[in-house]
């Protein structure tokens, strides 16, 4: 019998990193503050725009774990042009009564973390690329 506790083992390497998954939570947030948008064009438009940002997050992670490091680091740089994005249109959100001020400190919180994850996700990668070696790419889930 397969012990409960055990994490089945992933075929994607992305789906190993906390940060996806903490990306994963916060598109899962931004959702939820999608609820009260429905009646109101403009709210749900910007909404749209919200989610699409958020979604870009994890979108770039997954995207870059497939390449080699140097690609990788792009890709999350790319994922942090994301998070600053959801700064703005939490910023956005919460001066417009879109969100309430807890939701934007929520908001806040998960985006300061997750620059946080990504930089030293970055900062790793950078590290593990010794001076002479070659950054080639060893497979499509080579980190």
């Amino acid at each position: 019998m397969e012990n409960e506790h055990e994490r089945p083992s992933t075929f994607f390497r992305f789906e190993d990193l906390r940060i996806y998954h903490k990306a994963l939570e916060y598109v899962d947030w931004v959702y939820v503050m999608t609820k009260n948008s429905k009646d109101d064009p403009f709210m749900r438009s910007f909404f749209e725009r919200f989610l699409t940002s958020a979604n870009g997050i994890a979108l770039n992670i997954a995207e870059g774990s497939s390449r080699n490091k140097s690609q990788f680091v792009y890709y999350l740089k790319m994922a942090k042009s994301s998070v600053r994005e959801c700064v703005v249109l939490s910023t956005i959100a919460s001066s417009r009564a879109f969100i309430s001020a807890r939701d934007f400190d929520d908001s806040k919180n998960y985006l300061m973390e997750m620059t946080k994850m990504i930089g030293a996700l970055i900062g790793s990668l950078q590290r593990s690329v010794k001076p002479g070696e070659t950054d080639d790419d060893d497979g499509p889930e080579s980190i």
